[in-house]
């Protein structure tokens, strides 16, 4: 966890302000959700290794009965939420009677991991997702995917690649290797490592998990296959999957590409770690910074956990610590044209010269300008080049 200094929090503000804009013109509300949820919620078996890292709450008051309790979690009630994900699928089923079908939501807010802290990885930071619920059919893929990497153009990152898969591939692809449904999580988290320690790593990974030597190699020789479509690479006779899910995920890529120009591949190594993903699962990451951006997918049957009613759900989430960081580090600076002024005091400044000033700061203000008023420095040329570092022009 950090502190946020001035320079860094205007340009985070700025593009909270350049998401809102951008969802809201695709028809998503902001809603907001609590930072704590009951125990129960968020450790399902949905959240993969997200789940080891909850920071968990201790009951309150006469519930926290120390002398009672067997375990630790017989302590416990609540935990800080790890993402945006499940309380969305709880908020829905509370209260869809009073949503939109298909709802289409936003969210922007702090989560929390007990992760190992390092560049680009903080225990709280920010996310900002959008979701459909409400909608079975891949027009809710559509419009995630076009708002997402509509917003990204229009801070200026242009140079992205989005990668599509669907976990029903990843599951077929597992069992026609012979790998049991009861393996599946355990391989797909080792594939997820593919991009970090290459196939001959998550081969070494997989036979030390004491899977078959044999089940490995033919599940690895999967991955040489035709990937210039979902169809090339699954046309293999031991591969059992329905034609609709190859020619759903083709028709995304073909649609997408054809409506914003966006670079958008199929990539079967592609996993995404939370388990609770039904469908097509996608991710942005930007040329040269590892890891991705933006990630997200379907997830049909988390809502139906709380109310016992099928909902449809798909979901875009943008990691807004790292794309704060690759906009730093490019420095980046906040297109705006809106005017700073500076207006200082001189030393012993009598009450009518204060009131002045202060009548000059809000006409200015109310003609639509930012104004900062100071007494003037000692120093004032050091004054001077930090206000106008910040911006601001002085005024007389």
């Amino acid at each position: 966890m950090r502190d946020i200094l001035p320079e860094e929090m205007e340009i985070r503000e700025y593009i909270i302000n350049q998401i809102c804009e951008t969802y809201s013109s695709f028809g998503f509300r902001r809603i907001e959700t609590p930072c704590i949820e009951n125990i129960e919620n968020i450790t399902s078996n949905q959240g993969g290794e997200n789940e080891k890292l909850i920071f968990r709450i201790l009951k309150r008051g006469e519930k926290l009965k120390f002398d009672m309790a067997e375990t630790v979690e017989d302590l416990i009630d609540s935990g800080l939420r790890y993402d945006l994900t499940v309380p969305l699928s709880r908020y829905y089923a509370n209260n869809m009677n009073e949503l939109d079908k298909p709802f289409k939501a936003l969210q922007i807010g702090s989560v929390w991991r007990a992760d190992r802290p390092q560049k680009g990885r903080f225990r709280q930071f920010v996310q900002c997702d959008i979701d459909i619920l409400g909608e079975k059919t891949n027009l809710a893929e559509i419009e995630l995917i076009l708002a997402t990497t509509t917003f990204l153009k229009k801070v200026g990152l242009a140079n992205f690649k989005v990668r599509i898969n669907d976990r029903r591939i990843l599951k077929a692809l597992a069992l026609a290797a012979g790998f049991s449904k009861d393996d599946l999580d355990s391989v797909f988290i080792s594939l997820d490592k593919m991009d970090k320690i290459g196939i001959d790593g998550v081969k070494s990974e997989l036979i030390k998990n004491n899977y078959d030597c044999e089940i490995v190699e033919k599940y690895l020789n999967y991955f040489s296959n035709d990937c210039s479509s979902a169809n090339n690479f699954c046309n293999n006779k031991d591969i059992i999957i329905e034609d609709k899910v190859l020619i759903e995920l083709d028709n995304v890529i073909e649609i997408i590409k054809s409506i914003n120009e966006t670079n958008i591949v199929f990539d079967p190594t592609l996993v995404r770690g939370m388990s609770y993903y039904t469908g097509l699962i996608f991710e942005i990451e930007v040329e040269g910074y590892s890891g991705s951006i933006a990630g997200g997918g379907r997830y049909d049957t988390m809502i139906e956990k709380y109310i016992n009613v099928s909902v449809p759900a798909c979901g875009f989430s943008i990691g807004f610590e790292r794309l704060i960081n690759i906009l730093l580090e490019n420095d980046y600076k906040i297109p705006t044209k809106q005017k700073k002024y500076a207006i200082l005091l001189e030393k012993n400044s009598s009450i009518s010269e204060i009131k002045e000033s202060i009548s000059k700061a809000n006409k200015l203000r109310e003609s639509g300008a930012i104004v900062n008023i100071q007494n003037k420095s000692k120093n004032f040329k050091h004054q001077k080049e930090v206000l106008e570092k910040e911006g601001y022009v002085l005024y007389k």
